[in-house]
């Protein structure tokens, strides 16, 4: 597929998301938390395949740091939660579409997200990173260009890596990139730090980081449809509390090992 028909494709796409949002702005003058509490359960998606983030253990549960940050959210809210697994690159889309209630993926702030959809937090930060294998050739940021780099379907760093013009392939999530990776089917994987540190540490994978000082940083929130001004804030007061009791840092020190506020 050429550089052109990827673009052209991206086009459409982020069109068709905008006119589904504008197709959908009428029913979001009545603000959701009143439904919600009614309903008594939240809905709140993320790919599955993201850890120590999100992803699923050997019961065929979700579980993760977003997941236990949507719980507890909802909990101070009266809410259940019910937990949806959907690919990265259609995630906005089911927002707009009410397949859920909200994103608890991970999922970063940009300004180009922020026309269509409303974000809670942020719950934490963290920045574009560059890994190969230990021992690769690839070792400075400059050498990117020579590389076949592997990247989420849908993330900002998939959108940024093609505007540099890396030779880019992507993939439903970390753990297949990281195994292209390894296999050795990519040279370089960009990604968002802090899972593949951690998984580096936990001696997962022989990889390397490469240095990358000026990398952008991002801060990570909850999605949630426009005109909801009620259930924002809502939100944001169950996560202030969170922050301010000493939950956010136990789940925290639980799934990623520290403070990543």
């Amino acid at each position: 597929m050429t550089r052109f028909t990827n673009i052209l494709r991206r086009s459409v796409l982020a069109g068709g998301i905008a006119a589904l949002g504008l197709a959908l702005a009428p029913a979001a003058f009545a603000d959701e938390l009143d439904g919600l509490k009614e309903r008594g359960v939240m809905k709140i998606a993320m790919t599955g395949q993201y850890p120590p983030f999100n992803f699923v253990n050997d019961k065929n549960e979700v579980v993760g740091f977003d997941p236990s940050i949507g719980t507890e959210i909802a909990k101070r809210m009266g809410l259940e939660t019910e937990i949806v697994t959907t690919a990265w690159d259609g995630i906005i889309g089911g927002l707009l579409a009410n397949k859920f209630d909200a994103v608890v993926g991970s999922m970063s702030i940009t300004a180009e997200r922020e026309k269509v959809i409303d974000f809670v937090g942020p719950y934490y930060n963290t920045k574009r990173a560059f890994f190969t294998k230990a021992g690769s050739e690839f070792k400075t940021e400059e050498q990117l260009k020579d590389a076949v780099v592997g990247v989420t379907l849908g993330e900002t760093h998939d959108e940024w890596a093609r505007a540099q013009g890396y030779n880019v392939k992507t993939y439903k999530g970390l753990p297949e990139l990281l195994l292209e990776l390894t296999n050795g089917r990519i040279d370089v994987v960009i990604n968002d730090s802090i899972p593949v540190l951690l998984a580096m540490k936990a001696g997962q994978y022989d990889l390397a980081e490469i240095p990358a000082p000026d990398a952008e940083k991002f801060p990570a929130g909850i999605a949630i449809r426009k005109g909801n001004p009620e259930l924002k804030a809502a939100m944001q007061k169950a996560l202030d509390e969170m922050m301010e009791d000493g939950t956010y840092m136990a789940l925290a020190n639980e799934w990623v090992g520290g403070d990543i506020r």
